[in-house]
């Protein structure tokens, strides 16, 4: 069957298992070309491909749940339930998401782009389910990198305690986006090498093979279920012991194993859990060679933008060589943030905890409360999930850890899930936290530099790149840069390389008066105080959203010192809701945060 002709998951129910095969090819095919030619998460979908195609032959979806953990692994599940039109247009605006999405379809039951999260879906539910007295099958599929996760062992403690009939489907291949890390991971590597079970099929098959007529028959019923044979031989201790059984492993890549194990768990009544092994990148040699690189692919549309990463990771490369005391940890992002070459270099100082923000930052603490000097590097979509213990272990102690929020402010193609237009917000409000944002890459290292010997909590948020690099003054605590003096009763107090580069490209057109508000937090008063004067226009910039962010903060410090005279605000930042534009530049201009917006208000000022 043409994957065009496939319009919901009931098509494939009508094919033979052996045809599967052939919709598994084109369906990859259909990703690779894709992928290259739009961007997207490659190698996870290459390597998710049969299991979801077996999923879907077997279970009713919409009316059975099948729960992603993260989501960049289900373009397999876009194509086989009617979405293959909007597919060339994936993760832009007007195509489809990269991630599941319930506006997008009903197929979508759950929103998600964060790990570690299925496993909780799945169990709320099932819940759901018995509480509605309602039947149907609720399966999660989730990578073993998800198990670097706190979350969801939580969840997996709960589904053995209520006994209900959760499908686990756990895909393990080795990788989150980095390789996988920790005990768990070591532990599903000895199932999958496990001499014992070879051994022992080996000396079965040897034995009755000597059987007169009735050894290729019997060999045939050994193989039919050798599913069970890997139960006995196999079973993990660990699920059974919180009451969860426990299936596998089985070969992810082979269809029909696939849908003989799917079909005699779908009507089971207590949870389960189905480990396959799988190849990341499946079927392209090059996303099997490098997996980790290949798990986000750009497109044919490359940046020509700067990389703070790269700073970062040169940086800390050159600060490790001359103080032993500085580690460098990352939550399975290595990759992302820039921190390969340290990994190599310093291997004995570099920590990659897994999918585990959480213990990242409180492990942080620790570190710098015993005088260790760690930096950690993380998405500003994820640093999220380590709130309270950015608040409870590293602020309340004062320690000096130092973290450094990379994607910070639109992100584009990754969409609503992936926004990094919050961490203004919360980490302003959290006391003894100082909030750094350069303005290019050469400020950047400056602050890195000035990182150093900071004593305590601080943050640097920065987005993925920057455009040209300009010479700066000095930094001093709190004080803020005047990079364009004119005369001018207007000030545009911009936050962060973008709000910079949008005051600068405005300053073409109108006058202005340019700060470099290099600090977030504090804030500059005196700066504040000497422009707080009647007649005066200030307008903030930033790439956060306007509540409880930079241009609030400004708002609210001149309020509380302000008498009867004192200068007109203006805040240009996102609007507080959800942000699913899937391009940083409109998503920045459909806020009003562009070059084009800060000159209007200028001229309209006149």
């Amino acid at each position: 069957m043409e994957i065009e002709n496939i319009k919901s998951p009931q098509d494939i129910k009508r094919l033979d298992i052996k045809d599967l095969e052939g919709v598994c090819a084109s369906i990859r095919a259909k990703i690779i070309s894709t992928v290259e030619e739009s961007g997207g998460h490659l190698s996870s979908n290459l390597g998710a491909v049969e299991i979801i195609t077996a999923l879907h032959y077997v279970f009713n979806c919409p009316a059975d749940k099948l729960i992603f953990d993260v989501g960049h692994q289900a373009y397999t599940h876009k194509i086989l339930t009617g979405r293959l039109d909007g597919f060339d247009k994936l993760r832009k605006n007007g195509g489809i998401s990269g991630f599941p999405k319930p506006e997008e379809s009903e197929y979508d039951c759950f929103a998600t782009g964060h790990s570690s999260t299925s496993l909780s879906v799945a169990l709320g539910l099932s819940t759901a389910a018995k509480l509605k007295g309602e039947h149907y099958s609720t399966v999660a599929l989730l990578g073993d990198g998800a198990l670097t996760g706190g979350m969801a062992y939580e969840a997996l403690n709960e589904i053995g305690s209520e006994q209900l009939p959760v499908i686990i489907v756990l895909n393990d291949n080795e990788m989150s986006i980095s390789k996988n890390v920790g005990a768990m991971s070591k532990h599903l590597t000895r199932l999958r090498v496990s001499k014992r079970y070879a051994k022992m099929k080996s000396e079965i098959k040897r034995a009755v093979s000597t059987i007169p007529l009735l050894g290729d028959g019997i060999i045939y019923l050994l193989e039919k279920s050798k599913k069970l044979l890997k139960r006995i031989v196999l079973s993990n201790k660990m699920f059974e012991a919180m009451g969860i059984s426990y299936y596998g492993p089985f070969d992810g890549h082979n269809i029909r194993e696939l849908v003989e194990v799917f079909s005699q768990v779908k009507n089971t009544k207590t949870p389960v859990i189905v480990h396959v092994l799988t190849d990341k990148g499946h079927g392209l040699n090059s996303a099997i060679l490098d997996p980790a690189h290949s798990h986000g692919v750009s497109g044919a549309v490359k940046s020509n933008g700067k990389s703070f990463s790269d700073i970062l990771g040169k940086f800390l490369v050159g600060a490790a060589e001359k103080d032993d005391k500085i580690v460098a940890i990352t939550a399975a992002m290595a990759i992302g943030t820039g921190l390969e070459e340290f990994a190599e270099k310093y291997p004995s100082r570099f920590r990659d905890v897994g999918i585990a923000e959480e213990h990242a930052v409180t492990l942080s603490a620790a570190l710098a409360s015993a005088g260790i000097k760690p930096y950690f590097a993380v998405y500003s979509t994820f640093l999220q999930r380590g709130f309270d213990q950015i608040l409870h272990d590293v602020c309340i102690g004062g320690y000096p850890v130092k973290l450094c929020i990379d994607r910070a402010g639109a992100v584009g193609a990754d969409g609503v899930t992936h926004q990094g237009v919050f961490d203004i917000s919360y980490l302003s409000l959290i006391p003894g936290m100082t909030v750094m944002t350069p303005s290019d890459g050469d400020e950047f290292r400056q602050m890195l530099e000035y990182s150093l010997e900071f004593d305590k909590p601080l943050s640097i948020r920065y987005p993925k790149s920057y455009s040209i690099d300009r010479s700066h003054a000095p930094i001093e605590y709190g004080k803020w840069e005047v990079l364009r003096k004119e005369k001018s009763n207007v000030y545009v107090l911009a936050a962060g390389s973008r709000a910079v580069d949008i005051a600068e490209e405005a300053s073409s057109f109108v006058k202005i008066n340019t700060v470099n508000c290099r600090f977030v937090k504090p804030l500059d008063e005196p700066f504040l105080n000497s422009i707080n004067k009647k007649g005066n226009v200030i307008i903030t910039v930033e790439d956060n959203v306007r509540r409880g962010g930079f241009g609030e903060s400004v708002l609210s410090y001149l309020n509380s010192v302000s008498k009867n005279e004192s200068a007109k605000v203006i805040i240009l930042a996102h609007p507080d809701k959800f942000i699913d534009d899937r391009e940083i530049d409109s998503t920045l201009s459909s806020s009003g945060i562009s070059a084009a917006n800060l000159t209007d208000i200028v001229k309209n000022l006149e």
